[in-house]
């Protein structure tokens, strides 16, 4: 037996293990089972009533009646009659699912026991006959020897109601039935010793102490201690009708021994009552151990009973409390993933607004570039205005003042070439003179033309120069700005040089945001037909191969591409940054 409850212990783990509940829920039964023979009652029913949870759980509805039904012979043998009636109705009930006629034998034959205890003997028959009509069907395990047992149990109610020769007959019957001994060994002794009894009770001592002798030895051989008390006591009391009170005190003796060394209560006051009977000379202190053994056992009863109904209310409380720590686990879950939603419907709706604002930004950047080109356009109309216009005057000038003045001297000059003398040569010498003031006129108005000129290419220079001076006033680096005298900006496209300014100014915004930097330097240059702006500073830097590039970025390259440009970028982290911008020239005459 014990190497049983050793194979169930290493079960157990390995079954929670693998989460495997029916597994668990035979484990829990077994060890019923195991504490049930060991009559240990409070063990064996917790284990019963955990396996009928487990089973419940699987639907397993006949193996849940089979525990409820061990639980309810633990009740029985511990006097809970009320609690083992419930419990058999209950696994009779589970029973309408399962077409089971062992299960359902043995939870009417349980009934008529029950009802015998409480005395209710037509009750209890009633009961034992539904017993014997279902074991009648043919249905029932044949191994189980049910009509036999229940026999048995009529054949007790009798003698219990001292109705001898009604309870032989029951006996008898049972005892006849085919293969009993091969099958129930347990029974077939039982009815060795109540024919015995029976027949001792109506004086018949024909096949006594035979019978008791015999259900002694299969007793033992079961080593089923109830029995072998029960044939101990049976013996004592033969042998005191027959005088042997030696005899009788020893197998009384024996019998109480079993009993306390099994803790079997019923069989201890039992014995203690033949042992008084045996023994006169110490019948008053039996009779006070009986009397006490009495009083603590009715209150042990009263214990187990409660303690028995206090596993399931328990039990019960255990798996609320379990169920509402669930239900408290739920309500946090769902509490924090309100939280998270929260916070992300909130991330969510100031993300949206970032991005609003950036593309509002982005709308404001476009619609002041557009105005500034607008403003760059209406700038270099009236500039071009104004060039038309100093055009037609310097034309009218020297329409009407150096070409009259010229047709006129050139006129006098041939006029002179048929004269001599000292006149001739005057006229001359003023003539001359005169064509020296029309030279001094005409170095004048190309004087006028080249300051014109001069005055249109630094037109986009000044709006650099000052767009520089306003960025040393908000940008915390220092800022130097190299611009290369030699670069003909007349040869350079209206809209390149837009986009060139557009560009230094997106590059210093992002100085301003991004590079902390201490020192930046600007540089106009021109080399090989092209001009370059390069913009350099000493900030962080950043990975240009890894980092997604900005709009800003992809705004410089689009201008610089546009008119026909390219972009270089250099840096990285720690490095700095090196923007360079590569314009063509326009072939002009200048």
């Amino acid at each position: 037996m014990e190497d049983y409850r050793k194979t169930v212990d290493i079960i157990i783990p390995k079954a929670n293990q693998a989460k495997d509940t029916l597994s668990l829920a035979k484990s829990n039964e077994y060890l019923g089972d195991y504490f049930g023979k060991k009559f240990q009652s409070e063990k064996a029913y917790s284990y019963y009533f955990d396996a009928e949870k487990l089973y419940s759980v699987k639907k397993e509805y006949a193996k849940t009646a089979k525990v409820v039904l061990n639980k309810a012979i633990i009740q029985l043998n511990e006097k809970d009659f009320v609690g083992s009636e419930k419990s058999v109705f209950k696994a009779l009930k589970l029973l309408q699912k399962e077409n089971d006629e062992d299960l359902r034998y043995q939870g009417t034959n349980i009934l008529g026991i029950i009802y015998d205890e409480l005395a209710e003997y037509r009750k209890s028959i009633e009961y034992y006959n539904k017993a014997l009509q279902i074991a009648s069907t043919g249905n029932v395990s044949v191994a189980m020897q049910a009509k036999a047992t229940t026999l048995n149990n009529l054949g007790a109610l009798y003698q219990k109601e001292h109705k001898y020769k009604e309870a032989l007959g029951y006996f008898n019957q049972s005892l006849q039935q085919e293969h009993l001994y091969e099958d129930n060994p347990l029974l077939y002794g039982n009815l060795k010793y109540n024919i015995g009894y029976s027949m001792f009770k109506l004086n018949d001592y024909s096949l006594l102490p035979k019978l008791y002798y015999d259900a002694l030895k299969i007793a033992d051989s079961l080593q089923f201690a109830p029995n072998i008390i029960a044939c101990n006591l049976n013996l004592s009391e033969f042998y005191l009708v027959q005088s042997d009170t030696s005899r009788a005190y020893d197998f009384a003796s024996k019998a109480y021994f079993l009993a306390k060394t099994n803790r079997i209560p019923k069989d201890i006051l039992t014995s203690l009552k033949q042992l008084a009977l045996s023994n006169p000379k110490k019948k008053s202190d039996y009779s006070e151990q009986y009397i006490k053994i009495t009083d603590s056992l009715q209150l042990a009863e009263r214990q187990i009973r409660n303690k028995l109904g206090r596993i399931e209310y328990e039990t019960d409380q255990l798996v609320t409390e379990k169920a509402n720590l669930v239900e408290q686990r739920k309500t946090l879950i769902y509490i924090a993933l309100g939280i998270i939603l929260i916070g992300v419907f909130i991330f969510v709706i100031r993300f949206q607004a970032a991005k609003n604002r950036e593309l509002r930004l982005v709308q404001e950047q476009q619609a002041a570039n557009e105005e500034i080109y607008r403003l760059m356009i209406t700038q270099q109309d009236k500039v071009e205005e104004t060039r038309q216009a100093e055009k037609r005057r310097i034309a009218q000038e020297i329409h009407d003042g150096v070409l009259g003045k010229l047709f006129g001297t050139r006129m006098h000059l041939g006029l002179l070439n048929d004269k001599e003398g000292n006149d001739a040569k005057m006229e001359r010498v003023v003539y001359i003179d005169e064509l020296k003031t029309l030279e001094q006129e005409l170095r004048e108005i190309s004087h006028d033309l080249n300051s014109e000129k001069q005055a249109v290419a630094n037109n986009f220079v000044q709006m650099v120069m000052h767009f520089i001076d306003t960025q040393r006033t908000v940008c915390k680096a220092e800022i130097t700005i190299t611009m290369d005298k030699t670069i003909e900006w007349t040869a350079v496209d209206s809209l390149a040089k837009i986009n060139l300014y557009r560009i230094l100014q997106e590059a210093f915004q992002n100085v301003n945001k991004h590079a902390q930097a201490n020192q930046v330097n600007v540089v106009f240059d021109k080399t090989e037909g092209q001009v370059r702006l390069v913009i350099q500073d000493d900030g962080v830097g950043f990975n240009y191969t890894k980092k997604k590039k900005g709009i800003g970025m992809l705004n410089m390259r689009s201008r610089i591409s546009s008119s026909g440009g390219s972009m270089d970028v250099i840096t990285g982290l720690g490095q700095g940054t090196l923007l360079e911008f590569t314009l063509p020239m326009e072939d002009v005459v200048v």
